[in-house]
């Protein structure tokens, strides 16, 4: 089984956001950037796949030069090759078309993706993806199976989970609860020093065109300095629930 998994190169959580341009373009000055996390929960399954069903497990990327630190963390943890499309993602339509590419010439069996990235939060790329490649697509994926071209996955839906079956090829879009979270790895210096010999093949993209552009980012407004009212000081307590917070 040839697993390719999608891998998005985010800011991690704790950086300090800031925009330049006008606020047109994200500033990454200062950002360190990691493995998306639904993206690293997918990796992780698919080295189980790897070490239990001998499967081959490659990483891909749209992106600079900039993102091939974290393709090459993805190789330390395990996968065994790694590709970067050499595009700026502008749009989830446009990434999807580029991976597309790279699953039509690779001649992938499953395509893991996270279920969307934790900086724009789009969740659009493997729907696209599965729909431009016509592969089969589970979403919200917490927990699959591969047996043969035989998969069984369990997905989350509103008010509860959902076991389903397909076959192979088919793209997955994973979530946490696809490994359990104490699974996931962290590279060693054995892993590290592997993957500095590991292939990271660059491709040029492929002629798309982006549907969407970012106009404007605005952060969400500053919290409200709290006020602390002394505990036997109820009438200035309801005064201002009634007359600032008015919500009595």
């Amino acid at each position: 089984m040839k697993i390719l998994v999608c891998i998005s190169h985010v800011p991690d959580t704790t950086s300090k956001i800031n925009f330049t341009n006008g606020d047109a373009e994200f500033d990454t000055n200062g950002v360190q950037f990691v493995i998306n996390a639904n993206d690293e929960y997918a990796l992780t399954r698919a080295i189980w796949f790897k070490e239990k069903q001998g499967a081959t497990v490659t990483v891909v990327n749209v992106g600079g030069a900039d993102t091939e630190p974290t393709l090459r963390k993805a190789l330390a943890i395990g996968a065994d090759e790694a590709i970067r499309v050499n595009a700026v993602p502008t749009d989830g339509l446009f990434v999807a078309k580029q991976l597309a590419e790279v699953v039509k010439n690779g001649g992938y069996d499953l395509v893991l993706a996270g279920k969307e990235s934790l900086d724009y939060n789009g969740g659009m790329v493997p729907g696209m993806l599965a729909a431009i490649l016509g592969y089969d697509f589970i979403n919200s994926c917490e927990g699959m199976d591969v047996d043969g071209t035989a998969v069984k996955a369990i997905r989350q839906i509103d008010g509860g989970k959902e076991t389903i079956s397909g076959k192979l090829p088919m793209v997955i879009g994973g979530q946490k609860g696809l490994v359990d979270e104490k699974d996931l790895r962290i590279p060693n210096m054995r892993g590290i020093m592997a993957a500095r010999t590991k292939a990271l093949t660059v491709l040029e993209p492929v002629g798309a065109d982006a549907a969407t552009k970012a106009v404007k980012f605005e952060k969400p407004a500053a919290k409200s300095a709290c006020k602390m009212i002394a505990p036997d000081n109820l009438d200035e307590l309801i005064n201002l629930l009634h007359n600032e917070a008015k919500v009595i």
